[in-house]
């Protein structure tokens, strides 16, 4: 090995601050040409420092660095109780916001606004026409104007929507504010998603998704607790009955939103609760899993965007997704109404409440599963463990009428279905390099899962009721089809990388630029999927 050379910052009294960071052998056979180890404090150090390490890197584009556990700890720590508590507020309320028209329906609006036949069912799909269509361009707005102004921007839209909803007085009024509210919350969770994803680790990031993502299952719970809460009010101003749950819960988003423009950074260099340390070390670490790139923030471009869409794991994982809202978004839109057509004696408070215990379920596995993916790095197999329960769930709707099982199987359902969110997104973020990529391919998987709740809009018929064969059943094709393509996918990514370790970096990087080497994403030679 050869001389170790050390790129030394400027002296610090504060022991503490310390993070090293160094080159190590026997990080697998593509590092094995390494010559230089390199060590580096980031005590006060410049961001230019900070890249001339990240540009000594090995012949297959891997940076030369190890950093130190225990800094990254702490500054792993500081980040989830200044990042995650935000966002996780913005989502619970934006889940509110698009699902709390099924504690609407059951409340009255249906009656007071004339719905008939299949009205209610085309209410939902205008939704989802929107959010399908401005996927892909919102998670593109949200790179181009920085997430940090673009994500309170729109949760205050989706908030005065919301607001806006409770003055309705017909479907086409209702259908048009549904149409916008779709709009303005399609760039929530993808946008939230690649958020996290210039903070966090490939390893890091599912968990950080999780406890955003939870949100969703919560919204189930908290929203039931809370539309049961807002009924018991004679009235909130002139509002009455269903029109009370849209606005107040409009008004809460609107100050969250508010909120969120202060508390939310844009990215590591603008955090002012960060030291220069901490900020050097933030970007650090994220570059030196980018292979072939030093660049944690890229210049936009569309060859880098269809990387992104076009990527193998990215299509395949979408479509899993896409299965999965069909099940998810089904259950939070229809959760009321299956536990009414299974207590059909309740009150409509009391049919509220017992929708909260499944969520509460859904919420402990939603956080569970991502925690084990984050401890062993792995993504796909967890990906896979989600569909037994599910489909267990589902063959117990379709296979008796008994109340008590029934309301058993929805537990069932949300023990693993909302997991599947973290972990979709977190596997497309892992198995792409630049941030462009990145941006699309979870604009792509977002886009696919809400092809799915569209289809989720149409599963439950008003004919098909009380029991609902229909739609249990094509539920449970769609979760039994995940299960298949996720095993495909995680014997196809191992075969695959089997091939590239055959390839000749060398041969096949001959005569590229730096620039066409970044280019190449995940078809870069030394690139490696992440299962």
């Amino acid at each position: 090995m050869g001389e170790k050379r050390a790129i030394t910052p400027e002296a610090s009294s504060s022991s503490d601050e310390k993070a090293v960071a160094h080159h190590t052998e026997g990080h697998g056979e593509n590092h094995a040409a390494a010559t230089d180890e390199y060590v580096f404090s980031t005590l006060h150090c410049t961001m230019d420092r900070a890249s001339t390490v990240l540009t000594q890197r090995d012949r297959y584009g891997n940076a030369l660095i190890h950093i130190d556990p225990e800094a990254e700890r702490r500054l792993r720590w500081k980040l989830d109780l200044m990042i995650v508590p935000t966002v996780a507020l913005l989502y619970l309320f934006c889940f509110i916001d698009r699902a709390n028209i099924g504690n609407a329906r059951i409340a009255g609006l249906e009656k007071d606004l004339n719905l008939t036949g299949y009205d209610y069912n085309g209410l939902l799909s205008v939704f989802y026409i929107s959010y399908i269509v401005f996927e892909i361009p919102s998670n593109i707005g949200c790179k181009y104007f920085g997430p940090g102004w673009f994500i309170p921007t729109i949760s205050l839209g989706f908030g005065g929507l919301s607001i806006a909803m409770a003055f309705v007085n017909n479907f086409a009024q209702a259908a048009a504010v549904r149409f916008l509210l779709g709009a303005f919350e399609a760039g929530m969770l993808p946008g939230i998603a690649y958020y996290l994803s210039r903070w966090y680790r490939r390893s890091e990031l599912t968990f950080r998704l999780g406890l955003y993502i939870v949100m969703a299952p919560m919204a189930g719970a908290f929203g039931g607790l809370l539309a049961s809460g807002i009924l018991q009010l004679e009235s909130f101003g002139s509002l009455t009955t269903w029109r009370m749950i849209f606005a107040i819960e409009g008004v809460i988003t609107c100050v969250l939103a508010l909120i969120s423009y202060i508390t939310l950074t844009d990215r590591p260099e603008t955090a002012r609760w960060l030291t220069q340390a901490e900020k050097d070390l933030a970007i650090l670490r994220i570059k030196s899993e980018r292979v072939g790139t030093t660049e944690v923030l890229d210049k936009m471009d569309v060859k880098k965007l269809m990387r992104g869409i076009l990527n193998p794991v990215t299509l395949s994982t979408s479509f899993i997704f896409l299965l999965n809202n069909i099940t998810v978004q089904g259950v939070s839109f229809f959760a009321p109404t299956i536990v009414r057509s299974i207590y059909p004696g309740k009150s409509t408070v009391m049919t509220q409440l017992l929708t909260v215990p499944p969520y509460v379920v859904g919420g402990f596995f939603t956080l569970l599963l991502p925690a084990i993916s984050w401890k062993m790095d792995r993504r796909q197999i967890i990906i896979m463990s989600c569909a037994p329960l599910v489909i267990v769930g589902f063959i117990i709707f379709l296979a008796t009428t008994n109340t008590e099982a029934r309301y058993a199987a929805i537990f069932l359902l949300s023990s693993s279905i909302f997991a599947l969110g973290p972990m979709t997104n977190s596997q497309v973020s892992a198995n792409v390099v630049s941030d462009t990529a990145r941006s699309s391919a979870i604009g792509m998987n977002v886009m696919c899962g809400n092809i799915g709740g569209l289809v989720s809009t149409w599963s439950f018929l008003p004919t098909d009721g009380p029991n609902y064969p229909i739609g249990n059943g094509l539920n449970l094709a769609a979760i039994s089809t995940i299960f298949i393509v996720a095993t495909a996918m995680l014997f196809w990514m191992k075969k695959d990388n089997k091939r590239r370790e055959a390839l000749s970096v060398e041969e096949e990087l001959a005569g590229m630029s730096r620039e066409e080497v970044q280019d190449l994403d995940w078809k870069h030679p030394a690139f490696r999927w992440k299962p």
